[in-house]
This record gives C-alpha cells, sequence and structure tokens, in this order.
C-alpha cells in the first residue's frame, strides 16, 4: 500500500514516504509520552493546535466547525484541556453570552517543547 504512494516532500526538503512519515510521528509521540508531560488523546491535540495555530478569536461553536466534530466533543476536550491549565475559557465581553477559548503559557510551552521533540525526531531520521 505505502510503496505505491508518492514521495512527501517536508519543509525541511526532506522527502518522507507515508510510511516513514508514520514513523516520525511514532518516534515524537513516544518521546513525548517518556516525559513528564500530560498525555493528550488525538482530539485534545488536533483542538490544541488548532486554538494555537490558526488566528483568533475561538469559541466553541467556531472550534466545533473549524474540526467538524460536535460542540460536545470540543466541550468535553475543552474540560480536560482547562484542567491541565492548557487552555482556558473565558466569557466574551462583547457578547456574554459567547465563551472564548483562549491559550495559555503552558499550553505554549506544551506545544513549543512537542513542536522540538518532532525536529529532533525528523533529525534521528535523517542520520538513519
Amino acid at each position: 500500500m505505502f510503496e505505491t504512494v508518492t514521495k512527501w516532500r517536508l519543509i525541511m526538503g526532506v522527502e518522507l514516504e507515508p510510511v516513514e512519515a508514520l514513523d516520525l510521528w511514532r518516534k515524537a509521540i513516544a518521546e513525548s509520552v517518556r516525559r513528564d508531560g500530560p498525555d493528550l488523546s488525538a482530539r485534545q491535540m488536533a483542538l490544541l493546535l488548532t486554538v494555537y495555530l490558526t488566528p483568533p478569536p475561538h469559541t466553541v461553536r467556531g472550534l466545533a466547525e473549524c474540526m467538524n466534530v460536535s460542540k460536545p466533543a470540543i466541550t468535553r476536550a475543552l474540560d480536560r484541556l482547562g484542567q491541565m491549565e492548557m487552555l482556558r475559557r473565558k466569557i466574551d465581553e462583547t457578547d456574554r453570552r459567547s465563551v472564548l477559548v483562549q491559550r495559555t503559557v503552558k499550553g505554549s510551552v506544551f506545544l513549543r517543547e512537542f513542536g522540538e521533540i518532532i525536529v529532533q525526531s525528523a533529525v534521528k531520521l535523517g542520520d538513519e
């Protein structure tokens, strides 16, 4: 299956087969769980990345639409990310019916470190 798919190019100019990309992701996740940080579900990670990598403001409704998942699924992920202090909710002062989802320092640090793990894993993959 993977042998018939054309190679993908990363921004760094490294060519990866799909199976190599999966191995890179596996290595990054394995390194992440070896550390003492939080172990996020795929939905929580996707939500965290969406909030940090797309322009604000972010609302539950907007995030649900962006990720094409239900509002209750976003709420559950936000509940957990809020407990871990990765994101926070704040009442929108301009529309008190709306709740904004905001970034936190702890979430920023987590994602910066996770990005570094991915880069280190890519470098190691290139050295193999």
